[in-house]
Order: C-alpha cells, then structure tokens, then sequence
C-alpha cells in the first residue's frame, strides 16, 4: 500500500476509536440550529454520517478515475497495435515496390544494349549486391527502431496501468 493510503486509514481508525469511546457523548441530544427551526438532535451521530458519506464519496471518486485511466490505457494500447500493424503493412508495400521497380529498371538495362554484358558485368553485379545490402541493412535499422519505440510506448502504458491501479 501507498503511504497515503496508510495514512487515510489510519485516520478513518483513528475516528472510529475516538467514537466508539466518547459514544455516551456522541449520543447525547443537542439543540441544533437549522437556520428557519432549531431541533433536538444528537450533534456526534449526525457528524459521524457526514464523515461517513465524504469517505463513501471519495471511495466513489477514486474508483471511477481508476476506471476511467484503465479504460483510456486500453484504448491507447488498441490504437497502437493498429498503427503498428500499418507500419508493417506499409514497409511490407515499400519492399514490394522496390522489388517491382529494380526488376523494371534491371530489364531496362538489358534491353539497351548488350544485355549480356550487363548482366555478366562483374563490377555491375557487385555494386548491385553492396547496394541491396544497404538497403536491407537500413530497412532492417529502420524496423528496429520503430519496434523499439513501440516497445517503449507499451512500456510507458503498462507501468501506467500499474502505478494507476496501485493508487487509491
């Protein structure tokens, strides 16, 4: 528990203590002023009532923040596994129009000219290889990074969900 938490029960024990050892007095009849009227009624008791229906409220108040953040975690989680999975559908169309584009520009190239020799080109071909290499490599980065991110957002999210569902 929180050491507010601790802390308001402590009080709370504290009242009942006090009540249950002054009862004859918290029971005892007063003349109270209504403002319009004046009655008999016991003053103790009826303080009793009002701190007891301040504590019920605030129990109320705190269980529907609780709820309510709980819910606003969820949705924000929900949104995030939508968006993920629209940046993998995205970088998933980002390769395949990159493969669709070499393949156009590699036939572009051998249709030109000696088509052969481009092909068997040695320089041609390694070049092509350390190129698709770096774009893999940096399209690999770029998929670390984002999963990265979006592991530290789901991250923040769940310590959130914790810390706000430990707290009265």
């Amino acid at each position: 528990m929180k050491l507010r938490t601790v802390f308001l029960l402590l009080i709370l024990g504290a009242i009942s203590a006090f009540s249950a050892l002054n009862w004859r007095a918290f029971i005892t009849p007063t003349t109270l002023s209504l403002g319009l009227a004046e009655v008999q009624a016991p003053l103790g008791v009826i303080m009793l009532g009002v701190v007891g229906f301040l504590t019920a409220f605030f129990l109320v108040f705190v269980v529907y923040v609780q709820a309510s953040a709980l819910f606003e975690s969820r949705r924000h989680a929900q949104e995030l596994q939508v968006n993920r999975e629209l940046a993998d559908k995205a970088e998933a169309s980002r390769f395949t129009e990159l493969r669709s584009f070499l393949e156009v520009e590699l036939q572009k190239l051998a249709g030109r000219g000696t088509g052969s020799a481009v092909a068997s080109d040695p320089a041609i071909l390694a070049r092509l290889d350390r190129l698709e290499e770096k774009l893999l490599t940096t399209v690999e980065q770029s998929g670390n990074s984002l999963a990265a991110c979006i592991g530290e957002l789901e991250d923040r999210l769940l310590r959130q969900d914790r810390g706000d569902q430990r707290s009265p």
